[in-house]
């Protein structure tokens, strides 16, 4: 079979997907008919219009699980480019325990290929998550735990972020992600090399903007409200008690420092703005679960060594 060379796209192709990207559907059939109609697109051109922005408007609407994880890898690859793994098997292996209990009672208990939690070794206090349920919590932040109700909510407060899918709302603001891998995939045999780099390019722009979002900036102040919320109401539903969470937010409020902000500090709402909603939404539970010894000698074991 005789393969056909490969050519650019005109410019106006891309031109119009952005355009039309915003229009019903019928008007984007409307316009590539009437273009192939005079001669200003080819009829593979139209045909090619109208699926790419078809699903360039279905994009905006939602994101797949699998192009989640995917994304969400990406992300932590970047995160790891930057903080290095805690090398210590037992606290990966009980992180991933309790992180995968507490997912369970989540309103999203799986997701793609499943729920990754790990320890980044610095003294940064800090805790992220990464679309698909790439969960972070730097040594630092253990180390300020002082059982394992608090260290709970942490990482029920980061899988309700995975849960509301708060990363991906971030990806969608930037709009390239999805339509330049959609565009892509489309006119992959028709790009040229200059063109691929580019939309390379546009690509790692896009998961560079997410990684800032949750690594330098952090979430708007009513996602980390609505994760402090998730982390109640997941919490309890695991048999944690919710004090966890407002145990640790009265530390971070103690030990906030007095120069600039960096990690948790800088990524977060204050601590003081939180403690007010977060008490609110335990003393609106009927019956809150209890805190157990059995659980904090349990912590303790996990994180014995850590310097």
């Amino acid at each position: 079979m005789n393969a056909r060379p490969p050519r650019a796209l005109p410019a106006l192709f891309f031109v119009l997907a952005a355009a039309l990207a915003l229009s019903s559907c019928s008007a984007v059939q409307t316009g590539a008919d009437v273009l192939a109609a005079q001669g200003k697109i080819s009829e593979a051109d139209r045909d090619s219009l109208v699926r790419t922005t078809q699903a360039l408007r279905s994009s905006f609407d939602d994101i797949t699980e699998e192009e989640e994880y995917y994304i969400g890898r990406a992300v932590a690859a970047n995160i790891l480019s930057r903080y290095k793994p805690y090398d210590n098997a037992a606290l990966t292996r009980y992180l991933n325990v309790m992180g995968t209990a507490i997912a369970y009672a989540s309103d999203r208990p799986e997701t793609y290929a499943g729920y990754r939690f790990l320890a980044l070794d610095t003294d940064e206090v800090n805790a992220m998550a990464a679309p698909g349920g790439f969960v972070f919590v730097t040594t630092g932040l253990v180390k300020l735990c002082r059982d394992e109700e608090t260290l709970a909510a942490i990482l029920a407060h980061e899988i309700g972020h995975v849960a509301a899918r708060h990363g991906l709302q971030s990806i969608r603001k930037s709009r390239l992600v999805d339509a330049f891998k959609v565009i892509g995939s489309e006119a992959a045999g028709r790009l040229d090399s200059a063109e691929l780099t580019k939309l390379t390019t546009l690509f790692e722009g896009a998961l560079g903007d997410v990684v800032a979002t949750i690594v330098e900036r952090g979430y708007d102040r009513k996602f980390e409200y609505e994760a402090d919320a998730l982390a109640v109401a997941i919490s309890s539903s695991t048999g944690y008690s919710p004090a966890g969470l407002t145990d640790f937010l009265a530390a971070m409020d103690q030990t906030k420092p007095a120069g600039p902000a960096t990690g948790w500090f800088k990524t977060h709402p204050s601590a003081a703005d939180r403690l007010a909603r977060a008490r609110a939404a335990i003393d609106a539970l009927a019956s809150p679960p209890a805190k157990l010894d059995v659980r904090t000698a349990r912590f303790a074991e996990a994180v014995k060594g850590m310097k």
